[in-house]
Formats: structure tokens, sequence, C-alpha cells
């Protein structure tokens, strides 16, 4: 009795009371709230699947004399905001649009592809034309309609990479390597190379796709579907290099002067800044008939495809971030969880879904990487990839659009 009389008298008792008295002015509320979400996921996941998708395979001459600016330059020409009005927004469920640029093993067979929507396929193609003519552009089939959740007879793996630094920090990118001078072929240093040999390595009955999905980042508002504000990323950063700057030179009334490597760090956060930004998030997987199943050694060789971007002085690193599986028995009872997870990453995998609904943030935290570092991890290497199995076209079949951009 004395308990309940205690009970009665408390702060949460009463607080009790008062939530229940006033619901019938926040409980409205927040079943608009919700109706307003689901209506926003509704309108825009109709607006996605009216815009279609087509899968783009890029086949390289066995020269590409161009460094990774021309790559460079071709993502700046993606960087697509989407401007929208509010009835765009939120009637038609109008989005930013987004881009996947995929390299993938079959076997050893290397491939690159890129995926947009069609009504982007013309800039596409005009884009990469312009920058390299020698190569050739073919609509593919999508090579993950073939490819179903069978845990016994196909088993699979995948993650979503993270970043393990604050996204002020910059990757290691091909400015870093002194691929922007044009070395001689013989001389060049690609990092690129690394995950090419990788794929390379992939065996009969073994997969490995890896998938590079950016938008353009923009200052978010109402306009945009956003009730919070979201600021553009480079008033963060800038503070973040304005605090580092002061840390290294020290807070004495002599500051000493940032050494070669210091110096070198600031300049590349400061380029990151100067560039076009792109909201990232990279997926790897890794998928094996039985027989061929080799996944601890391939999981080891997809992690380790991305350490060439990083560096022990202070440069952003690529490191795996959420995977399919669990580390302890216990967190899974009967697989199950496990399970669910891979069926979903597949699928998300398979719609090219990160960015909006049904996989809106899905197991991972997107982040800001520049056209510089997405030229870096994605460009068409030349002579120094010498990988067996990456195949090069000898001639071009067809000629480049007539209606190049001069």
């Amino acid at each position: 009795m004395l308990d309940l009389l205690a009970l009665t008298d408390s702060g949460v008792y009463r607080g009790i009371v008062v939530l229940l008295t006033l619901y019938p002015i926040w409980l409205p509320l927040v079943l608009a709230a919700v109706f307003w979400e689901h209506w926003l996921d509704y309108v825009r996941a109709n607006f996605i699947k009216e815009q279609g998708s087509v899968l783009l395979e890029i086949r390289l001459p066995i020269d590409i004399v161009k460094n990774p600016k021309a790559m460079e330059i071709f993502y700046t020409a993606l960087y697509q905001t989407g401007t929208a009005t509010y009835i765009e927004t939120y009637i038609k469920g109008k989005v930013k649009p987004w881009f996947s640029i995929e390299m993938c093993s079959f076997g050893g067979q290397i491939k690159f592809f890129i995926w947009t929507w069609p009504k982007y396929r013309n800039l596409v193609e005009t884009q990469l034309y312009g920058q390299f003519p020698s190569i050739e552009i073919i609509e593919a089939p999508d090579y993950t309609k073939n490819v179903h959740h069978d845990p016994v007879n196909l088993p699979l793996w995948g993650t979503n990479f993270k970043m393990v630094r604050d996204q002020a920090f910059p990757l290691k990118t091909y400015f870093d390597y002194g691929l922007h001078t044009d070395p001689k072929e013989e001389y060049k240093i690609d990092p690129m190379t690394s995950t090419i040999e990788f794929l390379g390595s992939a065996q009969k009955g073994e997969q490995i796709w890896i998938q590079i999905l950016f938008q353009a980042h923009k200052k978010m508002g109402l306009k945009e579907g956003e009730i919070i504000h979201e600021p553009l990323w480079t008033k963060e950063s800038r503070h973040e290099i304005e605090q580092m700057t002061n840390k290294l030179r020290g807070e004495s009334e002599y500051p000493r002067p940032l050494t070669e490597g210091e110096r070198d760090l600031v300049a590349a956060m400061e380029r990151k800044v100067m560039k076009w930004p792109f909201e990232v998030m990279i997926r790897g997987f890794y998928i094996a008939t039985k027989e061929a199943n080799r996944i601890n050694l391939m999981i080891a060789g997809l992690l380790g495809s991305f350490r060439q971007y990083s560096a022990p002085d202070g440069f952003n690193e690529i490191k795996v971030g959420k995977f399919t599986d669990y580390d302890y028995p216990w967190q899974d009872f009967r697989r199950q969880r496990r399970d669910m997870v891979e069926k979903k990453m597949l699928d998300a995998y398979k719609k090219r879904s990160y960015f909006n609904y049904p996989y809106e943030n899905f197991r991972g935290k997107r982040y800001i990487l520049s056209t510089e570092e997405l030229a870096t991890i994605f460009h068409f290497p030349g002579r120094v990839a010498t990988t067996p199995t990456f195949d090069r076209i000898v001639s071009k079949k067809g000629e480049p659009p007539a209606n190049l951009p001069i």
C-alpha cells in the first residue's frame, strides 16, 4: 500500500497523467508525422520506378593514355542536384538522381559497368566518349538478376564499407601518387591496379562485385523534403581544417612550422573542399558456388583492395563496415538473422538502393567524397594494369555519337 501511495505521488505518475490528458493534442501530430513519412516513401518509390534503369558496360582499349583527371571531369558532369519545386517533391516524389559505378569479376573475367536512369544515358555516354574516344559503351543485361539467395549452393558475403575518420580528411588520391603529372607508362604507380589484380584472382565459380553509389551533395531543406535543415558539409570541414592546423602548430607564443607531411595533409584537405562533393556508399560482395567457395581468403582480399587509398599519416581510410554474418553463434540462432540480412543486402545491391526507400541508409552511413577521390578509386587504367583476365578491345566497333559537346 505504501509503495502504491509513493507511486501516485511520484513525478513519473504525474507525467503519465499529463501525457494521457493531452493525447488529443500530441496523438494527431504523431499520426500525421507517421503518415507523412510513409507518403513520401510511397511517392518517391513510384517516381524511382517510373525512371527505370539501364546498365552500360564499358569496354576499354589496350591503351588509355589519359590520367584520372579525365575521369574527374566526367564525374563533374554527373553532379546533378535534381532541383525540384514543392509540388514535385511532395506530390510527384522527385528525388536527386544517383549513379552506380561497378567493378565486377566473373571467374576472373573483369568488367566495368555504369548504372543510371535512362534519361541520363546520353549524358553518360557523351561525356565518356568526350574524354575517352576509343572506348566502347554497350547496353548490358543486369548481371545481378541471375543471382538468388541460396546459402547452401551459392554462399555469399557482403559488406558496406565505411570511412574511419571524419569526412573532412581525404583519401590518398591520384594526385598524391603523382598521376596528375602524366608520367610515362612504365613509371606510373596506379593505386587501382591492386583492386584489378584482386578481381583477376577470382576462379571459376566465383564472383566479386564492387558497387560505388554516388549522388550530388547539396544543402537540403524543406523544398527537398527535409524538415530538419541539412547544411553543406564544407562549413564543418573548414572548421576541422582550422582546428587541426592550430593543433599541429601548437598553442605556444611561437608556433612551430608544419612538417612536409602535415603540409601535404592540409593541402589535400583544402583541395577536397574545393572540389565537387558527392554522397557515397561503397558495397562489396563475394559470391561462389559450393564447390568453388574460398570465402575466408577472398574476404581478406576484398577488404585489402582499398587499403592503398589510406596512409598512416592522417589520411582517411576505407574499411569494412557492417557485413552479412555475425561474430558469435549465439548472436544468430539457426542463422535466421544472417539469412535476413543477406537477402536485404543482395536486394539493395540489385536495386542500387541506398539514398532512398526501400533501403535508405541501410546498414551504413553515407560519406562525402570529392570528384578527385571518386576518380582515384574508379577510373580506366592504362597498360600499367597487366592482369591477364582484364580483357581489352583491339579496336572499337562503333564511333562516338555525332552530337558530342565541343
